[in-house]
């Protein structure tokens, strides 16, 4: 199946209210992708913003679930079956709290960390095998509650330092599509420079 497309993903909440939020890095790495694709998403049924396009030579569907973090997971599936997309075809992209501000960490398979966009995704493809692109947001201040830091914005240090964050990110995803995995772990699994 060398012709099976990719389904790149981006997880976030729907809405302007969240578009700033540390829960929607997936969203911000997909729309720079968009961007650099000069490319508009246009919503798809099965409940997600989609292009289907062709990125570092590879056909590629990027989405963007419209559901809610927690219920990422049927979108994912029902594009994963309406396009035919192999388990080891599909990249999610996501904020990650166990990663420090600006790092990258790129993996397949493993758990959800308590992500519950991972988790939803999981579960629906009834498989832990896909590719995630983990972008660091760092642990909470204090005793802040977890749920209440992914769904603040950045604050205004880690807006400055954002935009490189995320061209990082979007860098990432292009070198898992032309080189492989484990190149492109080699190349983003370090610190920011």
């Amino acid at each position: 199946m060398t012709d099976s497309p990719w389904l790149v993903v981006g997880l976030g909440n729907p809405g302007p209210v969240y578009a700033e939020n540390r829960h929607n890095a997936g969203f911000m790495v997909l729309d720079l992708l968009a961007d650099r694709l000069r490319e508009k998403f246009k919503a798809h049924k099965g409940r997600a913003n989609l292009i289907e396009t062709r990125l570092s030579g590879q056909r590629v569907l990027l989405a963007k679930p419209m559901t809610y973090m927690n219920e990422s997971g049927s979108p994912v599936a029902s594009l994963r079956d309406f396009f035919k997309v192999p388990v080891d075809h599909i990249v999610v992209v996501h904020d990650e709290l166990e990663i420090p501000y600006g790092w990258l960490r790129l993996k397949a398979g493993g758990g959800d960390a308590g992500h519950n966009g991972l988790k939803s995704i999981s579960a629906c493809l009834g498989s832990k095998d896909y590719v995630r692109v983990r972008v660091g947001i760092g642990r909470p201040p204090g005793r802040m509650d977890v749920a209440t830091y992914v769904l603040k914005d950045f604050n205004a240090a880690e807006r400055k330092e954002l935009p490189f964050h995320i061209d990082r990110a979007a860098d990432a995803v292009e070198g898992i599509l032309s080189t492989g995995l484990e190149l492109a772990q080699n190349a983003f699994n370090a610190p920011p420079v």
